[in-house]
């Protein structure tokens, strides 16, 4: 036991728990707040700082290059497969008009119309 804590007089607790200690502020217990920097260190504080803040700027600036370029091979990948999907059809002219008319419900939902002009 301190000299303080044998000094002070203190009636029960309102919850009614005498074995608690006073609590102390946290002015007293933050021992770094009165202390002065000298100059040198607060400059080498300061380089310290700036050091961080720039690495982890370049960390984030890398980490979002990366996503980017990753969203764009994603983007020309679904150009590629679409254009390899349009090159890859089998297409069948209906020159007909008629044998549309005769066609099944199945066998027309499954017709598609394509401008075959570009076809390449």
């Amino acid at each position: 036991m301190s000299n303080k804590e044998t000094n002070e007089i203190r009636g029960m607790a309102k919850s009614g728990r005498f074995w608690k200690t006073p609590k102390t502020k946290f002015s007293s217990i933050n021992k770094t707040k009165g202390l002065k920097l000298s100059f040198e260190q607060k400059q080498k504080l300061r380089q310290d700082i700036k050091k961080t803040r720039e690495l982890s700027r370049a960390l984030i600036n890398e980490r979002n290059a990366e996503n980017e370029a990753r969203k764009e091979r994603r983007r020309e990948n679904i150009k590629r497969r679409a254009l390899n999907q349009k090159k890859s059809e089998v297409v069948q002219v209906i020159k007909n008009p008629a044998k549309i008319k005769r066609m099944r419900k199945k066998a027309m939902r499954q017709i598609e119309k394509r401008d075959t002009l570009n076809m390449t």
